[in-house]
């Protein structure tokens, strides 16, 4: 009579207790892959997938009363004077500039946005597909057409993470303070504040326009903040660190509506290295800025002024973002 068992060799282990093992491996690495697959899935939800809060911004500021929604999508002004690195009308000068220092290895090229407005409430911002939420991008330039802008400039990447004070345009979009921000106030300040030691509404009471949420402040009362080197914006996943040298963006403030807007190349040999942060620092300080903060930095660098991308971000091309600051034609 055929028996089936397998017959045991001696000095081998029993191939029932074989296929036991490899039943509890087999159980093992599944129960260790499905972590993982969780996690990834996870971080895709997370980092990747949009998830929208407000679908129509330009709607939903306009039914607040906000005067940002008007503003962006109005006609040019007839008699502003544009030239290929200047535009001036009755209410906005805009100057750029580019510079280049060093040589070889040592070569930085950055572009200056020289900014005098006759009112705040002209800095404006605007969202990713003119909606509100994690992970929705768009090019800066993109953005800037969308709303009619003849100066615009990556912001501060809101979309990434979901902290943060976010007021825009007159409106709360986000209360959850988390770092170092900055706020523009309608009557034309421009200060560097604790987001963890206030609110949304109390900063909207005070008169506060804009805030960005991203850093730190490099220039404080016209000088270099000690420690920038040693800042770490986030831990989350893929944005660890700022350090090093690497293409920039910062807004600094001169005086009462009069703004300086710095975006360093980077990445580039022999065109431009990037810069430190304090570097950058230095920089704002050079052009006349008393204050100054560090925005989202590296492939999304990008300045965009009448039609085109002036610089060169960092990627070969723009990298898409969740928002931008722009001045209207």
């Amino acid at each position: 009579m055929r028996h089936d068992t397998a017959h045991q060799i001696p000095g081998r282990p029993d191939p029932t207790l074989r296929r036991r093992r490899r039943r509890i491996a087999l159980g093992v690495t599944v129960g260790l892959l499905l972590p993982v697959a969780g996690g990834a899935a996870w971080a895709a939800d997370r980092f990747l997938v949009e998830h929208v809060v407000i679908s129509d911004v330009s709607a939903y500021e306009a039914a607040l009363g906000t005067t940002a929604s008007a503003g962006a999508t109005s006609d040019a002004t007839s008699d502003a004077t544009v030239t290929d690195t200047t535009y001036t009308s009755d209410d906005t000068s805009i100057s750029i500039e580019q510079v280049t220092t060093g040589s070889g290895d040592d070569t930085v090229t950055y572009y200056v946005a020289d900014v005098v407005l006759d009112d705040a409430t002209q800095l404006r911002s605007a969202f990713a597909q003119n909606q509100f939420g994690e992970n929705i991008t768009a090019l800066t330039s993109e953005i800037a057409q969308d709303v009619g802008a003849v100066l615009a400039v990556n912001g501060d990447y809101y979309g990434f993470r979901d902290s943060g004070i976010v007021i825009r345009n007159g409106v709360v979009y986000r209360d959850e303070g988390a770092r170092q921000g900055l706020a523009f106030y309608t009557d034309g300040r421009v200060e560097v504040y604790d987001e963890t030691t206030t609110t949304a509404e109390e900063l909207l009471a005070d008169g506060v326009w804009n805030t960005l949420s991203f850093g730190p402040a490099v220039v404080t009362g016209g000088e270099i903040v000690d420690g920038i080197e040693d800042v770490e914006i986030d831990t989350n996943v893929g944005n660890h660190s700022i350090q090093g040298e690497q293409p920039r963006t910062a807004i600094g403030v001169v005086d009462e509506n009069h703004l300086i807007i710095v975006v360093v190349d980077g990445r580039d040999e022999g065109y431009s290295r990037g810069v430190t942060m304090t570097e950058l620092a230095q920089i704002m300080i050079d052009n006349g800025a008393t204050t100054a903060y560090n925005l989202d930095g590296g492939g999304s660098s990008t300045l965009y002024f009448n039609g085109e991308v002036v610089n060169q971000p960092s990627n070969g091309g723009e990298r898409a973002t969740s928002d931008i600051l722009y001045v209207a034609g």
